[in-house]
This record gives structure tokens, C-alpha cells and sequence, in this order.
């Protein structure tokens, strides 16, 4: 498809526009609560509406067309996610199956795995995670332990993960592991596509301190994969995951145009100052005004610079590694705008926890969660590095692991 033969972005709204009127659901009224401890009908729900966009030619707007997608703009996408608003759309699927999985495999997997994977994804057939962090490598991705190791033609992976977002609902998860101890860490990696519900698998929730039970943790003992698993190049998988948090940066800062439909899934249901503000009825408090501007600028200045920055990295004009710059802003805001939702909120915050305790509760928690828009998508810390080294030229920080063969690199007491 040429810029000559694409509909233009003003024909696709208006026919988005009628589409979504005559056949999506609407959003109901009232906020709804956060996901049940049963919330298979809520992902199988997603999963219909994701059918429903595929069945109305408005999924994977932006994927190109031999992989299910309908190979436009971000422009595109845009306007149907401006559209959109007040309608039921499959928000459980935008991270980490399409932001993240599905535009990770676009860069890096075979034909074979573009074709299934996100054509799956986008038919609505398929729910895709990943299985990275591990319990005893913190934010060093590359120093993990989980290997897989060669049988004839399969290979057999072992080890564990952890932190996995929404893994129980998945039916693949992409899984670094190391095949190669004779290199230095990076160098010994390779990617797989693993089933989630292969034999050896076994997977456990992990419960939030605000409830909530997205994360997941994973064993793996001796499961079995084709050598088709394999993403990218065997020992060549840091290319693949350098490719993946890149899109993880962009997709937690707000840049991915792999979304569809904006607000936040209802697995973290999230609380702003303004509603706090309404519901305490301290508009007129001239420090609450002050805090809530604060709040309101650094929230504008956060969406240019998520317009701005995207569009330099689609251009050309700004590396991926400017990603980070979203990512870092996201986890700023983020904090500012629990920050101020605890303080404005007052001793409301000990209220109780959660929706039915009131506005003030739901502060209180949203504050105990602050942290972790400085850890999800790689902390803070790690963006900035990213942000000094490769953008500003700076001096790379000291490794002394760097160029070390892995087998030699001490771990642990």
C-alpha cells in the first residue's frame, strides 16, 4: 500500500466513527471495579471484542497487512483511538500482547512466527507475555540464569521467572535464556516463543500490596522446544530483547502505536488528583490548587513530549534510545500524581482501601503503589544511564563483568 492508494486519515474516522455507533458496546457509566480474583470472563471478554475489531477491519491498524494488520498510520490509529472513547475496547490486550510481544516479534521473528503469533493476536485468538525478569537478577537482565540446552533438535529450557504482567491469561510468552556460558553475558542469550501451557510449565500469581494479581511467576523443568522456538539468531538473543524493552520503554511511556483505545485496563484502576479534588470538595483551597496545577502541567507537558519524541524516533531524528526519555517522564508523572492525590486527599487516605471505602482509600493505595512506575518497563535508574550514555555521549558506567565468559562471573555468595 502507497500513500496514494491509503485512505486518508479524516475517511477512516468518519467510518470508524459510524462503525463503533452501530456496533460496539458502549462503556458503562460508573467506573467499574478492579478485576475479580476470577477474571476469565474478563479476558475472555477482551478477547471478543478483539474479534469483534478484527470482523469490522479496525485491528492492528497499524501492523502491516500480511500478518492480519491493516498496514497504516499512526495517524490512523489515532483517530480510531480519539473515536473509541466511551466504548468497551480490549485494553487487557494492548500491554504487553501488541505494545510489546507483537511489535517485538514484528522486528525480529521469522515469517513463520509473524504470520501465527500476531495474525493470532490480532484475530483475537491469541493473548502473548513475556518472561524476562528473574528472582535473583533484579535490573540486570543479562546476568539471568534460566538456560536452555541443546537436545538434537529441540532444546530443553529450565530455570525461573518472575514479574511476568498478565502471564496467567497468556497462551505464549517470549523467554530469554542463556545457551551460551562461555561468552560474556550478553553474548550467551537466545530468545524462545514458549506455550504457556506446555508440560513442565508452572505458573503462580503473585498478590500486589493494593490486590491486585497481574504478575506472575514461572518454573520451568525440562520443557521441551522445537528448534522453531528460537526468535532471532541462537546466542544472538540480547539483540532481540534490546529490541523488545525498547518497545516496552515506549509502550510504558505512552509512545506505542500498537494500542487501540485509551484508559487504563481495569487490573490497575487509578485514582488523579481531580478526583480526589471532586470528591473532597477542597477546589477552593488555595494549596490544593497549587498542587493540582503542578499536577496538570507536568501531565500536559508529559503528552507533547510523548507526540514530540515518537515522532523524532519514527523519523529518524532521535535514536530508540530516546525511548527512555517517555519512559522516565511516565514514572515522574506518575509519582507526581500519586503524590498529590495523597495530599489533597488528607486523612481521607485512612479511610479504608479500594473503591467502596471512597476516593480517599483508593488515594491511600494508589501511594502505596507509587514505586512502581519506577521499576516496570526497567527503573529509573536504568533510563537514565540510557539517556547519559547513548544519547548524550556521556561515559559509559563501570562493568566489570563486561568481556567475561558468564561460567567465570561470581553470583551470589
Amino acid at each position: 500500500m502507497t500513500e496514494s492508494t491509503m485512505e486518508s486519515v479524516e475517511s477512516f474516522r468518519l467510518r470508524a466513527r459510524a462503525w463503533l455507533a452501530e456496533n460496539m458496546p458502549r462503556q458503562a457509566g460508573d467506573e467499574p471495579p478492579p478485576l475479580a480474583e476470577d477474571d476469565e470472563p474478563e479476558w475472555q471478554r477482551a478477547r471478543e471484542l478483539q474479534q469483534m475489531l478484527y470482523a469490522g477491519g479496525f485491528a492492528g491498524i497499524c501492523f502491516p497487512q500480511e500478518y492480519g494488520g491493516l498496514g497504516l498510520t499512526l495517524a490512523h490509529q489515532q483517530a480510531f483511538t480519539e473515536e473509541s472513547d466511551g466504548y468497551e475496547m480490549p485494553l487487557l490486550l494492548n500491554t504487553p500482547t501488541f505494545s510489546i510481544c507483537a511489535a517485538t516479534l514484528l522486528d525480529t521473528g521469522s515469517e513463520e512466527q509473524k504470520r501465527d503469533r500476531i495474525g493470532g493476536a490480532i484475530r483475537g485468538e491469541e493473548i502473548l507475555c513475556q518472561f524476562l525478569s528473574e528472582p535473583s537478577g533484579g535490573s540486570d537482565l543479562a546476568g539471568l540464569i534460566t538456560r536452555a540446552d541443546r537436545d538434537g533438535d529441540n532444546w530443553i529450557l529450565n530455570g525461573a521467572k518472575t514479574w511476568s504482567t498478565s502471564a496467567y491469561a497468556a497462551d505464549w510468552g517470549l523467554c530469554l535464556a542463556r545457551t551460551n556460558w562461555d561468552v560474556s553475558k550478553h553474548r550467551g542469550l537466545t530468545m524462545f516463543l514458549v506455550p504457556t501451557k506446555a508440560p513442565g510449565v508452572t505458573m503462580n500469581r503473585i498478590r500486589m500490596v493494593n490486590g491486585v494479581r497481574e504478575f506472575c511467576e514461572e518454573f520451568f523443568d525440562d520443557v521441551v522446544l522445537p528448534a522453531s522456538a528460537v526468535v532471532g539468531e541462537v546466542d544472538d538473543g540480547w539483540t532481540v530483547a534490546s529490541r523488545q524493552l525498547f518497545h516496552e520503554r515506549t509502550a510504558v511511556g505512552g509512545g506505542s502505536p500498537y494500542v487501540s483505545g485509551r484508559g487504563h485496563p481495569r487490573t490497575l484502576p487509578k485514582v488523579t488528583p481531580l478526583d480526589v479534588v471532586r470528591a473532597s470538595g477542597r477546589a477552593g483551597d488555595p494549596r490544593v490548587r497549587e498542587l493540582v496545577g503542578e499536577y496538570l502541567a507536568l501531565h500536559r507537558v508529559h503528552g507533547q513530549t510523548v507526540d514530540r519524541v515518537t515522532r523524532a524516533i519514527g523519523s529518524g531524528a532521535l535514536s530508540p534510545a530516546a525511548a527512555s526519555m517517555l519512559r522516565l517522564l511516565h514514572a515522574e508523572a506518575g509519582q507526581l500524581s500519586d503524590d498529590v492525590a495523597f495530599k489533597v486527599a488528607g486523612a481521607g487516605v485512612a479511610t479504608g482501601a479500594g473503591a467502596e471505602q471512597g476516593m480517599g482509600g483508593r488515594a491511600g493505595v494508589g501511594y502505596l503503589m507509587r514505586q512502581s512506575g519506577s521499576l516496570g518497563g526497567g527503573s529509573t535508574e536504568m533510563s537514565r544511564n540510557l539517556i547519559s550514555e547513548r544519547l548524550l555521549g556521556m561515559p559509559r558506567e563501570a562493568a566489570p563483568d563486561r568481556d567475561v565468559p558468564f561460567k567465570q562471573v561470581k553470583r551470589g555468595r
